[in-house]
């Protein structure tokens, strides 16, 4: 009896040394460093049995400390962002690659080109063109109603279609100097994935399916949309010439502020529309100043001309005007077309996020210039809300 309660007691004292010897190994595996040390200690003081369980700790050990590193890595490599002309590489990332989207994901291989020209699968840009209509359609409604889905609906795939049109002409057109920035050169003519022809063809099947939308239209509404067009073909070309492309931006992206108000009375009202287009270009000038910042070390390289480095260090105090003129403008044409007070309520919101954007953004960024740049949707969604609870209450 002594002999067994000896052999039990020196069992026990035995398992839980090695309890603790398993835990410090535990503590030590910290990374592939103290794995590699731990390894050359243990093989010395360990017998096999010991040596098997050691060796499934430190493998599970390394594995999650292996895949844990792994998946930050590819969080962070995955990060996109957003533009209205394409992507943007991320900070410190030299390398361009091809980012997977729904587009790669969802539709056929010879279709993918075309919905990357589009920029389908980067919808700011498609807002930023889409919200000046609806604040201007809203704003055309008889007071006390709502305005016309319809017309909503026509001018969001307008704007949808519009926008890809654009992005394809500059495409066709900035091909050359696509090809010399890393942002851009994967797009899918730059990278040779579509030849000029078929872009070209794709333009024309773009802007055939906007006329189609265009005819939908009253004949004021025809003449004034078929009127936009030179500034969208001569867009692109602006950056070569002057540094205030944005400005010219800011008349393309906004003239359905003038093209929505038209739609619906069948006529301008200088005294409301014309604030109201105006308002658009200075927003315009806030946002792609902003965004003109992510490339100013591919332009200068390249050669062409933006606000970004036209105004350099002096850019916020710019973008603070034109925000103030912006906002400005907003509150005539709303007091011009006698609507209710909920709209200057959200206007003061609108204004507060337009004024996060401009104190809080980092212009060495590349990153936070592209995070402020695409929360200009919810700044469209909030002048849009005013406009249309005023509107309601008018």
């Amino acid at each position: 009896m002594a002999s067994l309660l000896f052999r039990t007691s020196r069992r026990s004292v035995s398992c839980l040394s090695l309890h603790r010897k398993y835990l410090n190994l535990f503590s030590s595996l910290e990374s592939p460093i103290s794995y590699t040390r731990a390894s050359s200690v243990s093989n010395l003081r360990c017998g096999r049995s010991d040596f098997v369980v050691e060796s499934f700790i430190r493998d599970f050990r390394f594995g999650l400390i292996h895949d844990f590193s792994t998946s930050s890595d590819v969080k962070e490599s995955s990060k996109s962002d957003e533009s209205p002309y394409g992507s943007v590489k991320n900070d410190g990332k030299s390398e361009a690659k091809a980012e997977m989207s729904w587009i790669s994901l969802y539709l056929p291989k010879k279709f993918q080109p075309y919905a990357h020209l589009a920029r389908l699968d980067k919808p700011i840009g498609t807002w930023l063109l889409a919200w000046p209509c609806m604040w201007s359609i809203t704003l055309a409604a008889p007071p006390g109603q709502l305005p016309d889905f319809k017309m909503l609906t026509l001018f969001g795939c307008g704007a949808l279609l519009l926008r890809g049109a654009g992005c394809t002409i500059n495409d066709l057109l900035d091909r050359d100097i696509d090809t010399k920035v890393e942002r851009t050169k994967l797009r899918p003519v730059a990278s040779g994935q579509l030849t000029q022809p078929q872009g070209i063809s794709f333009l024309g099947l773009q802007l055939f399916l906007g006329l189609g939308i265009l005819l939908q239209l009253n004949n004021y509404s025809r003449i004034l949309g078929a009127s936009s067009l030179l500034l969208v073909f001569s867009y692109p070309l602006m950056k070569r010439f002057t540094y205030w492309p944005q400005a010219y931006l800011g008349l393309t992206f906004n003239w359905g502020a003038l093209l929505g108000w038209a739609a619906i009375r069948g006529t301008l009202d200088p005294a409301i529309v014309l604030p109201l287009y105006f308002s658009g270009v200075f927003w315009t000038l806030v946002y792609d100043t902003i965004y003109a910042h992510q490339d100013k070390g591919d332009d200068l390289k390249v050669g062409v001309k933006s606000t970004a480095l036209r105004f350099g260090d002096s850019t916020k105090e710019w973008i603070t005007m034109f925000g103030i003129a912006n906002i400005g403008c907003l509150a005539l044409s709303g007091y011009n077309a006698d609507i209710g007070w909920p709209f200057y309520a959200l206007l003061a919101a609108a204004s507060g996020q337009l004024a996060w954007q401009i104190f809080t953004v980092d212009l060495s960024s590349r990153a936070d210039c592209n995070r402020k740049f695409i929360s200009n949707k919810w700044y469209g969604a909030l002048v849009f809300s005013g406009i249309l609870l005023g509107r309601l209450s008018s």
